[in-house]
């Protein structure tokens, strides 16, 4: 039976912004060496559309779940060149020692505010490499002055959801506490780490910083430098206990775990005798599975059935699932170096490419990325994605044109010719579909109130849920079914016909 961990006071309704967004500043220089270019060119209100993406699933998965939006929200409506900017940006020269920008230009960037449409999939979906997951469409030059900032803002709270998400699903119905401050890439990265973690289904985190900025539960046991104080690890536990009652919890492997464990339970016995409950202990080395066990053991022996085991120690989804099947007892994991730095694939492959501008009569001209490496090539037009579900089973995606309507499900079902048994569910009465692309920020605006991390993470929840077991599964999973509309390939092909016309 899983023992609950002992959590915080923290109210996880309670939702408040943490921090700044990133200023304007917080881009690549090539970003505004090309804004300057489009301005001398009077190319700044020029109508443009660019689609950020990612070019393969992390962690050999089959999936990933955005995260990050409501960051892109707080950037967007705030996103202006303080004075402070400008005059350091006026103080660049290049390598001729001449001026990098030019005084009329940074005056005009005073005056710019973000006024683009965006569209993005909802925080806490479930995307797939190639598809379109956030689309801008407004004038070129900012378009472009954003585009360093948002792959920064949905590339890596996306890889720690992902990551967290193979976590939860390996650990099952085991709660999976996030201890990953210690070992990020910097306290704000760590803060992006727990609050991904957690929309992806953590039930907790160490970092009391996340804790106050988003309602997360805050979780914690003791460290090994608190038996190391004491001469008696013994003496340890029960002081530990009488200075923190409401959260006894005892790591037991400081210097011998059999030792450490007869010492818990000894502290525990004087500790119930001044009404104190021990709330469980924590093992971070040695064989976890076997330590697991015969701590189980001896707390059921000793009356302490409600005591949980907590299990922590450089673990990741392979290493929980490997212990599970060896018997382990967990009744919680702590996760941190792995989960908080996405240890083994430390960055999602997101661009952010070009796919339409307005041509000198106002009409749309598509623009695609195209290279002889097929990997790298991108999607040209307005592309959206459209999701079918049976029952509320995902079941494909239909990359289109937005400027071609919405795809219909007996429409969908002929471009999967080799896929007959998709076909079959796409021509049933049952299957409904989804425009995964909704609007995020009209002219600069908002276009909804921000959401709590407890609704993003519900529906993260649900959105894991609608995926295919084959799909989800950790090793070889299957690709998930996604096929580009007639009309997007025909655009494509059209477009790689234009350009190869005009190569020499």
């Amino acid at each position: 039976m899983t023992k609950p961990l002992p959590t915080s006071d923290g109210d996880p309704e309670k939702f408040e912004r943490a921090g700044n967004p990133p200023p304007a500043v917080a881009t690549d220089l090539y970003e505004l060496l090309m804004a300057q270019g489009y301005w001398l060119l009077g190319w700044s209100e020029r109508r443009a559309v660019f689609n950020l993406s990612f070019r393969k699933n992390p962690f050999r998965g089959g999936f990933v779940l955005a995260c990050g939006q409501e960051s892109v929200k707080d950037l967007l409506e705030s996103f202006r060149f303080s004075q402070e900017d400008l005059s350091y940006l006026a103080s660049l020269k290049a390598g001729d020692g001449r001026t990098l920008f030019r005084q009329d230009f940074l005056r005009y960037l005073a005056g710019v505010r973000f006024r683009c449409h965006v569209r993005a999939v909802r925080e806490g979906t479930v995307v797939f490499a190639n598809e379109p997951i956030l689309q801008v469409e407004g004038p070129l030059l900012q378009a472009q002055l954003v585009e360093t900032a948002l792959l920064n803002l949905i590339g890596f709270p996306s890889l720690v959801a992902t990551k967290a998400a193979r976590i939860c699903q390996a650990a099952g119905t085991q709660p999976v506490v996030e201890f990953g401050l210690r070992r990020a890439q910097g306290w704000h990265a760590g803060l992006t780490a727990s609050r991904a973690a957690y929309i992806a289904g953590c039930a907790g985190t160490s970092n009391v910083a996340a804790g106050k900025a988003f309602g997360i539960p805050v979780r914690g046991t003791m460290a090994h430098s608190w038996v190391m104080t004491f001469a008696d690890e013994r003496d340890a536990f029960t002081t530990y206990g009488r200075a923190v009652p409401a959260n006894c919890i005892f790591v037991v492997d400081t210097y011998d775990t059999e030792q450490g464990l007869a010492h818990a339970l000894a502290a525990a016995e004087e500790l119930r005798r001044l009404g104190i409950a021990v709330q469980g202990v924590r093992l971070d080395s040695g064989d976890l599975a076997r330590w697991s066990r015969e701590a189980r053991r001896r707390l059921d022996e000793a009356g302490l059935n409600h005591a949980a085991v907590l299990v922590s120690g450089d673990l990741d989804e392979y290493r929980i699932r490997n212990l599970k099947e060896r018997g382990a007892c967990a009744d919680a994991w702590g996760v941190g170096t792995r989960l908080a730095t996405a240890f083994e694939e430390p960055a999602l492959s997101v661009v952010y490419k070009l796919s339409a501008i307005a041509g000198e009569d106002g009409g749309w001209q598509d623009r695609a990325k195209i290279s002889n490496d097929r990997a790298k090539h991108s999607l040209p037009g307005f592309p959206g994605v459209y999701r079918f579900y049976v029952q509320d089973r995902a079941v494909c995606d239909v990359i289109y044109d937005r400027r071609d309507g919405l795809p219909e499900a007996k429409e969908a079902a002929k471009l999967f010719r080799a896929r007959p048994e998709l076909q079959r569910l796409l021509r049933g009465g049952d299957c409904r579909g989804e425009d995964l692309l909704v609007p995020l920020m009209d002219e600069g605006v908002a276009a909804e109130p921000s959401r709590p991390v407890e609704a993003i993470r519900a529906y993260a929840r649900t959105q894991l849920a609608s995926l295919p077991e084959a799909v989800a599964r950790l090793d070889r999973p299957e690709r998930y079914a996604i096929v580009e509309s007639e009309s997007l390939r025909r655009r494509r092909r059209a477009f790689a016909a234009m350009v190869r016309r005009k190569i020499p």
